[in-house]
Parts: C-alpha cells; structure tokens; sequence
C-alpha cells in the first residue's frame, strides 16, 4: 500500500511573521529548518518555512505570501501534540515563552493534567505532553 505508517508528514500552515515563527519552532523547540524559499511580489509566489527533525517522519510548513497574506485562524482545539514520555523541561518551556510563546490553559483538562500547551506566536497550539504515546492511548 503506499500510504502507511511510515509516510511523511506534512502540517502546513499561514503564518503572519516567518522570523517569529522560525525563532520560537527552531531555537524554542529545537526543530532544524529543513527547507526555505524566498517568493515575489507577485500573487501566488510565497515564502515558505519547513521545520522538522532529521530523523522524523513529519514537518512543519509556514508559508506567508505577502501579495495575498492568509491571516492564521487558529482555534484552541488546533493542537500539535509531542508525547515527550517523560517530565516537561522546565528550560525548554522558559525557552519557547523567551523565543515568542504564550504558555496557555487548556479548555481540555486532559492537557492541563498531562501536558503543557504553549501558543506560537501565531496563535497555534504546541502540547508537550508528559505521557508516551503507547500510554496515551491506553
């Protein structure tokens, strides 16, 4: 079958401001910018971001097109979740607020008893949350 477990993925996204972006995915959280590109005036040409782990099979990808930008319409149900499998660094919360997030209350207790939700600043939602994922789902 061609698509599988194993297939990459892609959470693409608007964002207002790619710097800020950058700095709170890449020097909050750690991700390695994976490809940029640099777009025109014109309508239809974009900047784009694209951040992940090496050796993970997803990334992310904010784009900001400035002929036409797509304000971000993020809701707090709007979740990126990371099973960290273990206590949240305290150091890397304080990195991610210094680096332009928000750290916010959940409207789901689950996160708030598990985890900790920290918005980006355009509004979405990163969960570091404590449990692995073989101990989330069960």
């Amino acid at each position: 079958m061609p698509v599988n477990g194993r297939s990459h993925i892609r959470i693409a996204r608007p964002s207002r401001d790619l710097a800020a972006a950058e700095r709170f995915w890449a020097e909050g959280l750690g991700l390695t910018v994976v490809w940029r590109a640099v777009g025109g005036p014109e309508p239809g040409e974009h900047d784009l971001l694209m951040l992940g782990w090496p050796d993970a099979d997803w990334h992310v990808e904010l784009v900001h097109e400035c002929a036409r930008p797509v304000e971000p319409r993020p809701t707090e149900e709007d979740l990126l979740v990371i099973y960290v499998d273990g206590p949240v660094p305290d150091d890397l919360v304080a990195r991610l607020e210094s680096c332009g997030g928000k750290r916010v209350r959940s409207p789901n207790p689950y996160w708030n008893e598990w985890g900790v939700t920290i918005e980006d600043p355009d509004g979405y939602r990163l969960v570091l949350c404590r449990r692995g994922w073989s101990n989330a789902r069960a």
